[in-house]
């Protein structure tokens, strides 16, 4: 079963223990909200820190846009 919450009267909702715990999402994080049909894909907003790196060895020339893609 899905675990689930409610809408406070101020707009605010708790996210349940058991998914906080299994995403190790701690107080102070922060997300980003996307619509999606009848409802909201929440992302956690990765920090600056944790972007290093990322793109290591990527070449600004040797991209593949939407023309190549089959």
């Amino acid at each position: 079963m899905a675990e689930t919450a409610t809408l406070s009267s101020k707009f605010q909702i708790s996210i349940p223990k058991a998914i906080r715990t299994a995403q190790h999402w701690e107080a102070g994080l922060t997300f980003a909200f996307f619509p999606k049909g009848t409802g909201v894909l929440l992302v956690p907003v990765p920090k600056r820190e944790e972007l290093k790196g990322l793109a290591r060895g990527a070449s600004a020339t040797e991209y593949r846009d939407r023309s190549d893609r089959f």
